[in-house]
């Protein structure tokens, strides 16, 4: 069989509603095909190859590296989406290289000290009549600031995939966004990128309580009373176990919970899409609401999940010192770079010759890992946050 054939039977598997490489909308700039790799995946190599998913191992999901080296990272993260993301893609027979490449640049856009620090980005934005969104911010990246190739500006990737970027987790509005309109924004992306947001919950919700484990910040006891999907799932595993580590046992209650939110994001997705009666892509695109998701019932659970880590782990005081001496930095940054010109490299500063110094600012900070912000506010206010 040959290579062409291979990729044949891999379409011919495919359900009918999922997208194919050959269907895409291609290429701002098009390219000749590659002999062996579909449009797909050449996206996700490129995403893998940019110096901005590199830069993920250096930037903070939640806990720092203060507590141990074992926690996950902003690119341990989004590893752990991808492997999630083929595991429900396939089951739905989705193109799994579709929905591993926006796995992987899902959260590419992410500035320095996670979440916080995108809303501290946002918050000193707004009085310059601009905002930020980790979203939209990755797409400048793929788009503008990633220069790797002689043919081309930024990473050329597929619409699919530039529009699965901005639409994976949101809508957005045609008159708000005008600036976004090319990305058919009164449609539904494709049923691979309505999965991304689901999955990243399924990751980050399971991962968040076995960092909070490891950093010794769980009470097991609480979870199991506040979060019935983890209490169920670490009775069972107790009474099969019950002279097992109670680590381990914590390890097989939290696989139990991952699988079941998984599982139920496939059957209820396949239930939505069997009732929608969908046949195509476009069917898809032009349903009245998204088609991937949790059940009720599931998706009530996971809400639980998420409001036990608010309220024991993300608000503890031991993280929250951290999260804000941070803060602070990029803050104090923010305001350095705005007011100081020439204070940027060469190359951002030639960037407020065509667009807001405020811009170029933000762009420049949001790129910057956790480490390099604190190593310049050291170098600019002295003391800076504690180690990390």
């Amino acid at each position: 069989m040959n290579v062409t054939e291979r990729s044949i039977g891999r379409a011919a598997i495919l359900a009918p509603w999922a997208m194919r490489a050959e269907d895409s909308r291609g290429r701002r700039l098009p390219e000749p095909p590659h002999p062996y790799r579909s449009e797909y995946a050449r996206d996700r190599d490129r995403i893998i190859h940019s110096r901005a998913f590199r830069r993920l191992e250096a930037k903070t999901q939640v806990f720092t590296t203060r507590f141990s080296d074992h926690f996950r990272n902003r690119l341990t993260h989004t590893l752990e989406v991808s492997q999630i993301a083929r595991t429900v893609a396939a089951a739905l027979g989705l193109n799994t290289e579709l929905v591993e490449a926006l796995a992987l640049v899902h959260d590419i856009g992410h500035p320095p000290f996670g979440h916080a620090g995108e809303r501290k980005l946002d918050q000193l934005m707004r009085p310059l009549g601009g905002f930020f969104n980790h979203n939209l911010h990755a797409l400048r990246i793929v788009e503008k600031f990633e220069q790797r190739y002689l043919d081309f500006p930024g990473l050329n990737l597929t619409f699919e995939v530039r529009e699965g970027i901005i639409k994976h987790s949101r809508e957005y509005s045609a008159a708000t966004f005008p600036q976004f309109a090319e990305y058919l924004l009164d449609l539904r992306p494709p049923l691979e990128a309505q999965l991304i947001d689901c999955v990243d919950e399924i990751a980050y919700n399971t991962a968040d309580l076995d960092d909070a484990l490891e950093a010794g910040l769980l009470d097991l006891a609480a979870l199991c009373r506040e979060v019935p999907a983890f209490g169920e799932a670490y009775a069972s595993v107790d009474s099969a176990y019950p002279s097992g580590r109670e680590k381990l046992k914590f390890n097989e209650a939290l696989k139990k919970v991952l699988d079941l939110l998984a599982t139920d994001l496939i059957e209820t997705t396949t239930a939505r899409v069997a009732d929608s009666g969908v046949a195509t892509v476009d069917d898809l695109r032009r349903a009245p609401e998204r088609l991937a998701g949790f059940s009720k019932e599931l998706g009530e659970r996971n809400l639980e999940l998420k409001r036990f880590l608010f309220a024991h782990i993300y608000e503890r005081t031991i993280i929250t010192e951290d999260r804000d001496r941070s803060i602070r930095c990029l803050e104090e940054m923010f305001r350095y770079y705005l007011t100081s010109p020439g204070s940027m490299p060469a190359s951002h500063e030639e960037l407020t010759h065509s667009e807001p110094r405020h811009v170029a600012v933000c762009d420049y900070i949001a790129g910057m890992t956790d480490q390099f912000l604190l190593r310049q506010h050291g170098e600019h206010f002295g003391a800076s946050a504690a180690a990390m």
